[in-house]
C-alpha cells in the first residue's frame, strides 16, 4: 500500500514509523530526538497534505478490514472472534492511536492470535492490554477461547528487523560506540503500513 502522506512524513528526520487508523495518525520518533523539534514539520507534513486533496492511500480498498471479513468456510467460532474483533475491541484500541490484527485460532487449543499495531505495539502495557483486556473480552463472550497471544512477527518484518539491528550494529562500531543523531533527507526510508 502507498501513501503520499506517510512519505512526506517519514521525510521528517527522526520519524521510525506511521500508523493510520480511521480519524487519526500515530507518528513515532527515534528516542534521540524531541517533539519540540519534530513536531512543526510533522504538523506541516500533515496540513500541506490534507490541503493537497490527495488521497490517503493509493488502493483505498487495501484500508478495509479484510483480517476480520468473514468468509463462507470460517467456522462459527472463527466468525464470532471476528466479528467481536472488528465491532468491540478494534475500536477501542484504535482509541489508544493502534490497531488489531487477526492472525488466526487454533481450534485444538483455543488459542487467538492477533498482532497489535501503531500506538499499541511500541506500548509498554500492551502486554497487560492484550491479556487482560482483549482476552478477558473473548473468553467471555467465545467459551471456546482460552487464550489470546501475539502473533510472531511476518517473514519479511522479521527480516527487516534483523537487517536494522545489523545496520545499527555497524554504524555503532564505525562510530566507535556513538550514536546517530542525524538522518539524511536523501535516505531511502520504507514503510510499512497495516490495515
Amino acid at each position: 500500500m502507498k501513501s503520499p502522506l506517510a512519505k512526506k512524513l517519514f521525510s521528517v528526520d527522526g520519524i521510525t514509523s506511521v500508523f493510520f487508523g480511521s480519524d487519526f495518525v500515530t507518528v513515532t520518533k527515534r528516542d534521540d530526538y524531541t517533539w519540540p523539534v519534530l513536531k512543526p514539520d510533522i504538523f506541516a507534513a500533515i496540513m500541506d497534505f490534507y490541503s493537497s486533496g490527495e488521497p490517503l492511500v493509493s488502493d483505498a480498498a487495501a484500508l478495509a478490514s479484510s483480517d476480520t471479513a468473514i468468509h463462507p468456510d470460517d467456522t462459527e467460532v472463527v466468525a464470532m472472534i471476528k466479528e467481536l474483533l472488528e465491532t468491540r475491541i478494534r475500536p477501542a484500541v484504535q482509541e489508544d492511536g493502534g490497531d488489531i490484527v487477526y492472525k488466526g485460532f487454533e481450534e485444538d487449543t483455543g488459542m487467538v492470535m492477533v498482532k497489535l499495531v501503531g500506538a499499541c505495539s511500541t506500548c509498554p502495557s500492551s502486554t497487560v492490554t492484550l491479556k487482560n483486556g482483549i482476552e478477558n473480552m473473548l473468553m467471555h463472550y467465545i467459551p471456546e477461547v482460552k487464550g489470546v497471544i501475539e502473533a510472531p512477527p511476518d517473514e519479511p518484518e522479521e527480516a527487516g528487523l534483523k537487517a536494522f539491528a545489523k545496520f545499527e550494529k555497524s554504524i555503532g562500531a564505525a562510530s566507535d560506540g556513538e550514536a546517530m543523531t542525524t538522518q539524511s533527507r536523501d535516505s531511502p526510508l520504507a514503510a510499512h503500513l497495516s490495515a
